[in-house]
């Protein structure tokens, strides 16, 4: 069975970092583990071919040597994804999909013609599908009822992924979150209970990239890295002596909840194990919008505190912020930017709340009549998708304002360096190796657009000197933050436009219905 594997588009993101990613001439922050890790648990007398449409072209030549195709994807590629299942039944080819956005919108797959939905987690479904294509089913739904022991997973296909082509690898140590935040939608598909795998398997992932030859960042993709601490402070005991050995070959980063600030033993492991940033989902500085959508976690102890420790133990914090709670009182995008600007958080993922399929928000505002869309984007460019406690307009334009602000080029400068001059010292440092040819181009490159074209130049090189002389173990990670700059400028621009672009859209629609109203009014009287 000779299968290609298709990864579809991401459209422009926070997270795309186009133009940061063309300063190292990489195509994409990470590769696909879910496909790859796909392709481990099929037979492996089968022939694979991963295309990921991010870094490469689809060729008429990958088509035609397929007898199956694979696809997997989130919500937010869901345009590319459905065109490529449309593609390939135009040159009749069976289509097998799954992955999160599949299993949360099954039918949108069924209807653009995919031939099998291998939906849930691949450890239980993808032997039923397997089954089915032994026994010459054309089609078929394949659903777990329970989670899966993800002890049993196996190492993933790293060897179809261009190294090339990426920043950093991934791997998954778990899955799912011990907290019932009502919009997200990681405990829908994978549990309140985090599944753990056992060391050794982080510790074979980790020997089969090395052996591949991969040196470099290499992001924990868990949703909630620290969602079972006990499981990860004994992963880490044994990660971080496997780092030691092979002399630092990796640096981590991952994503936690901000209880991490509580646990200085964690967080010590991290850094002893080359961790050096950390993604937080804070959402709002408003305590009642966190109790509302039950975020407890972040209503515990003060937000503003807890950053600040995981930044003086030597993380470099990223975090996500949400508008459009319910609730939610007017100065909310202002509230986010000076929560921002008191922590010198960096990069915010800042967006407008989306109502995720099967979420318990979703189900609520359901209930409640208030879905106004059930055509999720999940990206920073969409309006809500449902009707708010407070106007649609004041949100929207709360959000282009706070997103402007947080991406001034002078602002966020600022904030990286302040986020760096009171950062911890790193525990741990990689042996000394000549710079490649690819990472002095990209030093140039960002030396000369922020150090001499921009107007911050003078500002981008004090604080680097400033960073040389009293916190030099930071400085390189200073300079891989500024070039996020290069995508996030640019970004907010997109932002601007294509939300500006929806709200007319929305308040035209808006308008429409009112005089509709008034004429049946007139008509009734």
């Amino acid at each position: 069975m000779r299968v290609l594997l298709l990864y579809p588009v991401f459209p422009k993101s926070f997270w795309s970092f186009e133009k940061a990613l063309e300063l190292a001439n990489r195509k994409a922050l990470i590769p696909p583990l879910g496909i790859i890790t796909v392709a481990a648990i099929l037979p492996q007398e089968w022939e694979f071919r991963l295309v990921d449409r991010n870094v490469e072209p689809l060729t008429e030549a990958d088509w035609e040597w397929a007898e199956l195709v694979i696809l997997s994807a989130m919500i937010v590629q869901k345009d590319d994804f459905l065109t490529q299942i449309r593609e390939a039944k135009r040159r009749g080819k069976q289509v097998a999909v799954g992955g999160p956005y599949a299993t949360a919108l099954p039918h949108e797959a069924t209807a653009a013609g995919a031939d099998f939905l291998i939906l849930d987690e691949g450890e239980i479904t993808l032997p039923q599908f397997v089954e089915a294509i032994q026994r010459g089913d054309k089609q078929g739904t394949f659903r777990a009822t329970e989670k899966p022991d993800v002890t049993i997973t196996p190492v993933p296909r790293f060897d179809l992924l261009k190294f090339s082509a990426y920043d950093n690898m991934s791997v998954q140590f778990s899955r799912g979150c011990p907290f019932q935040c009502e919009f997200c939608d990681i405990i829908v598909l994978y549990g309140r209970k985090p599944r753990t795998k056992a060391p050794e398997q982080i510790l074979a992932e980790l020997d089969a990239l090395y052996k591949l030859g991969w040196r470099g960042g290499i992001f924990m993709v868990d949703d909630n890295f620290i969602g079972n601490k006990r499981n990860v402070k004994l992963m880490l005991k044994e990660l971080k002596v496997w780092q030691k050995e092979h002399r630092y070959p990796f640096g981590f980063f991952t994503e936690a909840s901000v209880d991490l600030a509580d646990d200085a033993e964690l967080m010590d492991l991290m850094l002893d194990c080359n961790f050096g940033s950390v993604f937080l989902g804070i959402e709002t500085p408003d305590e009642d919008s966190l109790s509302l959508t039950k975020k407890f976690q972040n209503t515990r102890s003060p937000l503003t505190e807890a950053v600040e420790r995981i930044n003086r133990a030597g993380l470099r914090v990223l975090a996500g912020f949400i508008i459009g709670f319910d609730g939610e009182k007017a100065g909310a995008g202002d509230r986010i930017v000076r929560f921002v600007e008191q922590t010198a958080i960096p990069a915010a993922l800042f967006s407008m709340l989306q109502a995720l399929p099967d979420t318990a928000l979703w189900h609520r505002l359901k209930k409640e009549g208030r879905l106004r869309d059930d055509n999720v984007a999940g990206n920073q460019t969409s309006l809500l998708n449902f009707v708010p406690t407070r106007p649609v307009e004041e949100i929207a334009r709360e959000y282009l304002t706070a997103f402007s602000t947080l991406y001034d080029a002078e602002q966020y400068l600022d904030r990286t360096y302040r986020h760096f001059i009171h950062m911890g010292a790193p525990h741990c440092q990689s042996p000394f190796r000549m710079p490649q040819l690819g990472e002095l181009k990209a030093l140039c490159l960002l030396s000369w657009r922020q150090g001499v074209v921009r107007k911050t130049r003078w500002k981008f090189w004090r604080y680097l000197f400033s960073l040389l002389k009293n916190n030099p173990g930071v400085w390189n990670r200073y300079l891989s933050t500024c070039a996020y700059a290069e995508h996030f400028i640019e970004f907010r621009q997109i932002v601007e436009q294509q939300i500006e672009s929806q709200l007319q859209v929305f308040l035209a629609e808006e308008e429409r219905q009112k005089q509709k109203q008034k004429q049946e009014q007139a008509i009734a009287s």
